[in-house]
């Protein structure tokens, strides 16, 4: 007897049986969330007999640990997006205001590769283009790690800083904005119809973050697709053919999420919905003065601690926003 014409397709079989794992290890996990609750009900009970201080010691220990384990579940359990547990493509480009955006652009820079270190993720600047004097023109960053991008897409939009400017010699406050992309690195099984003759490749010498170093020989890589005109750069690597396959990579992700973001627009078209695109829709304010506070626009989630945000404390903004999507997704 043939097989289902379904187990013959590798890519779906090996989907379903991703799936089927990431199931598992989720009732797994929840069936040692109840087991250790049970256990501290019954240090509890034994509480109620004898007023024990080293067994009370023990089960505000374990209590403790149970919530945080209760916290990692309910963010798993939150990710639930096709592409969420996939690395992460981020790229910034500062607004208009020259210099001062293009410092606000580094700022964010720093925040993302503190975060991603904080979690054990692994950074790779793709393309990194400095700025004229301080700051940078844009970056692309890869984020590797489980559930990268589903962490990471609460911050896509655009960012807004107000503070007193140290590139202003009369110390004037400054406003600046700075857009981040945040796309999925699509893995092998997800296929994005490119057209060869739709493509335009140039070379160039390369340079790292800063000026770490300067190939003398023309490895890194632009690809323009015309018909869309976006454009994707890659000088990682020290290969031309490295660099071609990291850009490649990136204008899949890109014309994935511009196929994926022309569907919401329809849907939101056929709802009645506007959509709020654009350059003044910030997400996110981060404010120093005249006195401190990041606020997320969506949530209403904020902060005073403005200078453990910038150092990557962003935990907390993605957990709200975590939970806010899922409102907007079941409102009753």
């Amino acid at each position: 007897m043939a097989a289902p014409d379904f187990w013959n397709d590798g890519a779906a079989a090996k989907q379903l049986i991703d799936e089927n794992n990431v199931l598992k290890e989720k009732y797994d996990n929840f069936e040692k969330l109840v087991t250790a609750a049970e256990n501290i009900e019954v240090s509890l009970e034994l509480l109620q007999e004898d007023d024990d201080p080293d067994l009370l010691s023990e089960v505000e220990a374990d209590l403790a640990e149970l919530q945080e384990q209760l916290h990692v579940y309910e963010m798993d359990l939150l990710l639930s997006e096709q592409y969420d547990a996939n690395n992460a493509i981020l790229e910034i480009h500062p607004g208009a205001g020259g210099t001062e955006s293009q410092d606000w652009g580094a700022m964010l820079l720093r925040m993302y590769q503190r975060w991603s270190a904080s979690h054990n993720f692994t950074t790779e600047i793709a393309d990194y283009q400095p700025g004229d004097e301080a700051g940078l023109k844009s970056v692309t960053m890869l984020i590797k790690g489980h559930n990268a991008y589903g962490l990471l897409r609460s911050e896509n939009g655009v960012h807004r800083l107000v503070r007193i400017s140290p590139f202003d010699a009369a110390g004037r406050r400054h406003t600046s904005f700075a857009s981040v992309e945040i796309m999925p690195e699509l893995d092998n099984n997800i296929e994005v119809a490119i057209n060869p003759d739709d493509l335009r490749v140039d070379v160039f010498r390369s340079s790292g973050a800063g000026g770490q170093h300067i190939n003398k020989t023309s490895s890194a890589v632009r690809i323009t697709h015309l018909p869309t005109g976006i454009v994707v750069s890659s000088q990682a690597q020290r290969s031309q053919l490295q660099n071609r396959e990291t850009a490649m990579s990136m204008l899949e992700a890109k014309l994935y999420q511009l196929k994926q973001e022309e569907q919401r627009q329809k849907e939101a078209a056929i709802k009645g919905v506007q959509a709020d695109i654009g350059w003044g829709s910030q997400i996110r304010s981060y404010v120093f003065h005249p006195y401190t506070m990041v606020k997320d626009h969506r949530t209403n989630y904020e902060t005073g601690n403005g200078q453990a945000v910038m150092d990557g404390d962003l935990d907390e903004f993605i957990y709200h926003y975590l939970q806010w999507e899922l409102q907007q997704k079941n409102p009753d």
